[in-house]
């Protein structure tokens, strides 16, 4: 089937997509991770802040996402351009993100405890409350980046010499391997390796699964509160458990993560852009359309940010798409 699809392609884009596919094989598309990573954080930071701004930032802890945002993207973008960068100030910058988010879910979480009939009545408080999930799809974008830290960059050779790492790289893993037990100390180098490697498809299936679930879920409050006003709307509630199956089934079955999962994934990035689509056609649609935007920003913006439908939710499901369909050209752990 893939050689009968690329005898229709012309030459040119079958041997780039020979190479691509080499290369994320082999653990070696570092920068090219880096710029998704930045563009994920985009995403991720504008849902924070305008979820944020319609709870009126009540809380000084919900600036942190915010703040955090932009760092991550010059991180992302400068590490594209930097080896050392990737190597030194990535992963810091993605850890802090990842841990900022596991402290919003907690807050999330407590948040909806909170409303009349706490966890007793999840079908109000779920709905009416906080986002639960949606800081865990902000720590994805962290996670996207400290993946990109640990991979080889496009140019690299393919059997990397152990005295290529940075005299920094160095001193950072002997303390690592000094604090931490042994046990763990050897888990994290071993990880680390088949990362670097591109031997990490179960785990980076397993991601999948779980931003899938996440995002699904985040999209089911969400289209509830409008009443599932289009049929459309349950597209992204029907592809989350197939995507959570594909990506979970994938841990124990190589053949999923060949067939199905590259399948599943792919309807996932497509149903993300179609809803992507939805979402700014409602916001042009709304009174005033763009326009009000342009003429009067200081309140087209927040009054966008409030009332219409977030633009950029959908993309954040596609985000999900996209570690799956990554994670079936990986090769499998040792």
């Amino acid at each position: 089937m893939a050689l009968k699809m690329r005898s229709l392609l012309p030459q040119k884009m079958t041997r780039e997509g020979i190479v691509i596919e080499q290369h994320i094989r082999e653990g070696r598309f570092q920068q090219s991770l880096a710029l998704i990573t930045a563009f994920a954080s985009l995403l991720s930071g504008w849902e924070v802040a305008t979820e944020h701004y319609r709870g009126s930032y009540n809380q000084r802890l919900m600036y942190s996402p915010v703040l955090l945002t932009p760092f991550l993207m010059i991180a992302a973008l400068w590490g594209a351009l930097s080896r050392r960068t990737a190597r030194t100030i990535l992963p810091l910058v993605s850890l802090v993100t990842m841990l900022d988010g596991f402290i919003g879910f907690f807050w999330h979480v407590r948040g909806v405890a909170r409303k009349p009939g706490g966890w007793r009545i999840p079908l109000f408080t779920v709905t009416m409350g906080p986002p639960v999930l949606a800081p865990l799809l902000f720590a994805l974008s962290g996670y996207l980046g400290l993946l990109a830290s640990f991979l080889r960059r496009e140019d690299a050779p393919r059997q990397p010499k152990a005295t290529g790492a940075s005299h920094l790289g160095t001193r950072l893993g002997s303390i690592r391997q000094r604090l931490l037990p042994r046990s763990l100390s050897r888990e994290g180098s071993t990880l680390e390796h088949e990362v670097r490697e591109g031997h990490f498809q179960r785990h980076l299936a397993a991601s999948a699964a779980i931003a899938g679930i996440c995002s699904g879920f985040e999209a089911l409050y969400s289209h509830y509160r409008n009443n599932f006003a289009y049929k459309v709307q349950w597209t992204p509630i029907v592809l989350t458990p197939l995507l959570a199956f594909a990506g979970l089934g994938t841990i124990w079955s190589r053949r999923m993560g060949r067939t199905l999962l590259p399948v599943v994934s792919l309807l996932a990035i497509f149903n993300g852009s179609i809803g992507a689509f939805y979402h700014v056609r409602a916001q042009w649609r709304r009174p005033g359309g763009i326009k009000f935007l342009v003429v009067n920003p200081r309140q087209g913006i927040p009054y966008r940010l409030t009332y219409g439908p977030p633009p950029f939710a959908p993309l954040l499901f596609a985000a999900s798409g996209f570690l799956g369909l990554l994670a079936s050209l990986m090769r499998r752990e040792k």
